[in-house]
């Protein structure tokens, strides 16, 4: 019952080195054998949709939120995440004991997330015990009591976790990154919120929040596995069905801004740290651009090294080669990262060569740079097998494939099929590689450094 930055370190880390693939769309090699993807939308806008898979003997069922940290304000930040804690707290029919014995007497498994544009609750168990678990979703989100006591509590519980999320390097780096790509905008605030809205959040806020955003046309109930599409849709109703539609045009999905990308530089000087931590990004795509797929193959071109995993400089990536080899860094990580109308593509550099950061930003360059001009249709094509096998390996499962159908249809409210992906994949060719790369790799990037980078260039004078 945790935040995304809450995971395993083995998902963590799997989701990091693929930010915006594990979560984007699926792929497939056939599909007559395939299971299909059934949706029906009740009165009230509330969606559920299915992926039944009769011969399993378990199933996922949860429901995806379209809100999570973007949907909030300075003044409510972390109301989101706040409530993810609070939802497992007790309702007014079932106490928090209750919940853990009902949950742990089925042998199913409850949990959340918060994300910035989501906040998922969903539940794993036999395929016969799907209707308590629809029962006991629609409970948790609906009828949590909000104790006072409850959230005094759990205020001190957020906090440490707000404790061990800042000795993660890698973490504050890219809460940094989004506050510096968009100042100003509700996609830089944290998922957690900074330390004084944890110490104050009110009852009155959290329920506000609900209010404004458990709505029927934000909400959708996803089923996979042993799943039966009709069932769900009753089971959707009985539970759901009173749920209000949007409340009115300011609160409405379709009411939210496109957020602004901004090429700034942001530092923190830290000259006694051993390592430099530095994170360069331009504006990406959103999950529906055309341009989607050309920059995951961006992505896999650059690649990701560590020197501490004993990688040297001979893996397909050049650019690993020239770090490596002019010993510059210590790793580094491709990312792109999608939300529905925006995104960022860059790196994630670790390095403890303080006096070459120029050397260090300069070849990064010179690498994005050769992607526009001289990238070779060898490493398109392998680019482009690594993107097959990284979307099959994530989906395997039915609480990853649940976790991809209630993303897309919350993007963009369909699920593209394995064989259209596949089609859009094979059909990337070098061309494609080099105009998405001169279209995106010239703007100014937004870029933060921390640590001991006082020698750090201007990356977007270099």
């Amino acid at each position: 019952m945790a935040s995304k930055q809450a995971l395993s370190k083995f998902s963590k880390s799997f989701l990091r080195n693929n930010r915006g693939l594990l979560s984007g769309r699926t792929f497939a090699t056939t599909t007559s054998l395939l299971p299909t993807l059934r949706k029906t939308i009740l009165p009230n806008g509330f969606t559920v949709a299915t992926e039944e898979n009769p011969a399993s003997q378990t199933a996922t069922v949860g429901v995806w939120i379209d809100a999570g940290s973007r949907a909030e304000n300075e003044k409510n930040n972390g109301a989101a995440h706040f409530l993810e804690h609070m939802a497992f707290k007790g309702t007014k029919s079932r106490s928090q004991r209750d919940l853990e014995l009902q949950i742990e007497n089925m042998g199913g498994h409850l949990n959340a997330y918060t994300s910035r544009e989501q906040t998922v609750y969903y539940a794993k168990a036999f395929k016969y015990d799907v209707p308590k678990a629809v029962e006991i979703l629609s409970d948790i989100l609906q009828n949590s009591t909000l104790d006072h006591g409850a959230i005094e509590r759990e205020r001190d519980v957020i906090l440490r976790e707000q404790e061990e999320v800042e000795k993660q390097m890698e973490e504050v780096v890219f809460d940094h990154l989004h506050a510096t790509a968009f100042k100003n905008e509700s996609l830089g605030l944290t998922i957690l919120g900074p330390k004084e809205n944890i110490q104050s959040l009110t009852r009155d806020d959290l329920s506000s929040y609900i209010k404004t955003n458990y709505t029927g046309e934000r909400m959708i109930l996803v089923g996979t596995g042993g799943v039966d599409h009709d069932a769900l849709v009753q089971l959707a109703q009985n539970h759901f069905g009173q749920l209000p539609n949007k409340l009115n045009l300011s609160t409405s999905k379709s009411a939210m801004k496109k957020a602004v990308f901004t090429g700034d530089d942001f530092r923190i000087y830290t000259p006694e740290a051993q390592q430099a931590h530095i994170a360069v990004a331009v504006e990406g795509a959103s999950w529906t651009s055309p341009d989607y797929f050309p920059l995951l193959v961006m992505q896999s071109i650059i690649g990701s090294w560590d020197r501490s995993l004993g990688a040297t400089g001979h893996l397909d990536s050049r650019l690993s080669s020239v770090l490596h080899n002019k010993q510059l860094a210590n790793s580094f990580m491709s990312f792109n990262t999608s939300y529905k109308d925006t995104g960022l593509w860059g790196i994630y550099l670790i390095t403890e060569n303080k006096d070459r950061l120029d050397d260090l930003l300069v070849s990064t360059k010179k690498e994005w740079m050769r992607l526009a001009n001289s990238v070779t249709d060898e490493e398109v094509q392998r680019a482009k097998q690594q993107l097959k096998a990284g979307l099959l390996l994530s989906l395997d499962g039915s609480t990853p494939i649940a976790e991809d159908i209630g993303r897309q249809l919350l993007t963009s409210g369909e699920r593209m099929s394995p064989k259209a992906v596949e089609d859009l994949v094979a059909k990337i060719t070098v061309e494609d590689v080099k105009r998405v790369a001169k279209d995106y790799l010239q703007r100014d990037a937004a870029v933060v450094g921390i640590g001991p980078v006082e020698k750090m260039p201007d990356f977007n004078r270099l």
